[in-house]
């Protein structure tokens, strides 16, 4: 195989890689708002869509944790690969990847009524319950962190969007994370998911982009 020829492939590879960083949005997202719209009892106004993993479909929401944390750690693989000198950014989008596989095989305590049944209060909170905390804690400060790191590898425009992005997504986090539960935390928390999301694939594509042709 002759260095171009390993060349090619290489790329073929990385860009595969970080076409999982373009789909793990919309997939998170898409799940997450057709079951918040559909499923009895869920307000979006109130409860975080961690909630959606309870109840007798909660399976989906669970599956819907672990398919997009493998996608985000394939497009964590395919940021590390497209731009060595800023590992350590693909490395803590990797961690959050991680994370939100650990956040599906560690459920979410019911809470605030939901499901359906449930007393309307923050309830007590079980072993699972507090691993999803700690591994959706863990996983939204390394993203980020992500995307202020990347930022130092990226053109002015771009890395201006992506400390913006995450510094609105820790925002949103540190809203949610403080227990409030009021309207504007919880959808200002979903806000800050869909943007660190959107984040992910806008670097994804940038990434590809810049990978040289065949």
């Amino acid at each position: 195989m002759t260095t171009v020829t390993a060349a090619i492939r290489a790329n073929r590879i990385t860009r595969s890689l970080l076409g999982y960083g373009v789909l793990a949005g919309p997939c998170y997202v898409g799940v997450s708002l057709a079951q918040a719209l559909t499923r009895d009892g869920f307000d979006l106004t109130r409860h975080a869509w961690s909630l959606l993993s309870n109840g007798s479909l909660g399976w989906l929401q669970i599956a819907n944790f672990v398919v997009t944390g493998l996608m985000v750690l394939a497009a964590a693989a395919g940021i590390v690969r497209a731009v060595p000198r800023g590992r350590w950014a693909g490395r803590l989008v990797g961690v959050f990847g991680a994370s939100l596989v650990a956040a599906g095989g560690l459920r979410a305590d019911p809470a605030l009524g939901f499901p359906a049944g449930t007393p309307d209060g923050p309830g007590t909170v079980s072993w699972h319950g507090a691993g999803h905390l700690v591994a959706g804690s863990v996983g939204f400060l390394a993203v980020a962190a992500a995307a202020w790191v990347l930022a130092r590898h990226q053109s002015r425009g771009l890395a201006i969007y992506s400390r913006v992005s995450g510094t609105l997504f820790l925002l949103a986090f540190a809203g949610i994370a403080s227990g409030n539960s009021a309207p504007g935390f919880t959808l200002g928390f979903a806000a800050g998911v869909a943007i660190i999301f959107a984040w992910l694939a806008v670097v994804s594509i940038r990434l590809y982009r810049m990978l040289p042709g065949e």
